[in-house]
């Protein structure tokens, strides 16, 4: 049985919005004000989870995105990425040429449902953010991965901006010298 994982980036103050400036925004940018070695720190957490992920689960968006980054990379970290199965939700016609792709469309809830039953392992889900807010109303994730950056940004668009569900800490710890790692289970879903 799959299990849904939220894994991203947020600011301390729970921002999740352009985090590399490329959106225009103004509140854009704050994932590239760390230092090399928590970008490495980053990079090698990141690494790692790429190597233990069965599925990725995606938006519309976030795969154009990830997908315009990661086609024709070389080395290891790509060779994973670019290989591992991907879901995609969209609500338009968009590329499906990352690697082995599936476009999921219909009763979302459904969907997710029937890729859990039989996806073993970790289904993991970066940035997608109205895909995470309807995930959590379904009850179907299990575990939210965060890093919190050294940024206070005083608004923007949220991870979690209506959804609601209670967490129980399964780690947090340290990630390079300005980084923080957090990691929950999902308990209920609400």
């Amino acid at each position: 049985m799959g299990r849904i994982v939220i894994s991203t980036n947020v600011t301390l103050d729970g921002v999740s919005q352009d985090p590399t400036g490329e959106e225009g925004s103004s509140v854009g940018g704050w994932f590239l004000e760390i230092s090399e070695g928590d970008r490495a720190a980053w990079a090698a957490l990141e690494h790692e989870e790429a190597k233990n992920t069965a599925a990725y689960l995606v938006g519309g968006r976030s795969y154009e995105w990830f997908a315009t980054r990661w086609l024709g990379r070389e080395g290891e970290w790509a060779a994973v990425l670019n290989g591992t199965p991907k879901y995609v939700v969209r609500s338009h016609a968009g590329r499906s040429d990352w690697g082995p792709t599936t476009v999921l469309d219909g009763d979302l809830e459904a969907a997710v449902k029937d890729l859990k039953a039989r996806t073993d392992g970790d289904i993991v889900v970066y940035a997608s953010y109205q895909l995470v807010e309807s995930l959590l109303a379904y009850g179907l994730v299990d575990e939210i991965r965060l890093v919190v950056f050294p940024s206070v940004n005083g608004g923007g668009g949220r991870l979690f901006d209506s959804a609601r569900a209670r967490l129980s800490l399964r780690e947090a710890r340290p990630l390079g010298t300005s980084l923080v790692y957090l990691n929950y289970d999902v308990e209920v879903a609400a």
